[in-house]
């Protein structure tokens, strides 16, 4: 199998399904978005800090495989095999936020991204989840998007503020308050 196809060079993109559409559809800008999101937990599972996580984030690439995989897949097409996206993919993000928040201070102000090339990488991918997850509700507008892709992105991106702060304990990183100039 060829990288190239050349069936996208006249600008569409088909979606799992076979109906075509243009490479800057919404569906197209979410589900890219994902697989840049993927990309930047990637780069946090590589970080030493998360050796001991790296299943975690592993696992988290994976579901992020499965909401692309969701959100490629032409609406309505039930003849098409996709993996599922389960509510306890949720809880188990949950789990991993309260195990690490049980080791934290109680946040008193908000913090200012970085303090550490690893917690910043960790920040970064926070942000490109959130903008993640504004494609996806913002799709979901339009055209149905099932309910446990936006939750699971809702919790992802606590996980990585949860994960940032953890890091930055680990990593003996100063946590810089936010203090609002009045």
């Amino acid at each position: 199998m060829k990288v190239y196809t050349k069936t996208g060079d006249k600008g569409t993109t088909a979606l799992f399904g076979g109906a075509r559409v243009s490479k800057s559809h919404e569906r197209i800008d979410a589900y890219g978005t994902i697989d840049e999101l993927n990309s930047y937990i990637g780069l946090v599972r590589d970080q030493e800090v998360n050796e001991k996580r790296k299943d975690v984030l592993v696992e988290v690439q994976d579901r992020l495989f499965t909401v692309g995989s969701i959100l490629a897949t032409e609406p309505g097409n039930t003849k098409v095999k996709v993996p599922e996206l389960q509510y306890a993919d949720i809880e188990s993000l949950e789990r991993e936020i309260d195990k690490m928040e049980e080791e934290l201070p109680p946040m008193k102000n908000f913090v200012l991204p970085g303090g550490h090339v690893s917690v910043s990488f960790c920040h970064v991918a926070r942000c490109v989840c959130r903008r993640a997850e504004r494609l996806v509700v913002g799709l979901n507008d339009h055209e149905p998007v099932h309910t446990t892709v936006i939750q699971y992105l809702n919790r992802l991106s606590d996980y990585l503020f949860v994960l940032s702060r953890k890091m930055s304990k680990e990593l003996n990183a100063e946590e810089t308050p936010w203090k609002p100039r009045m």
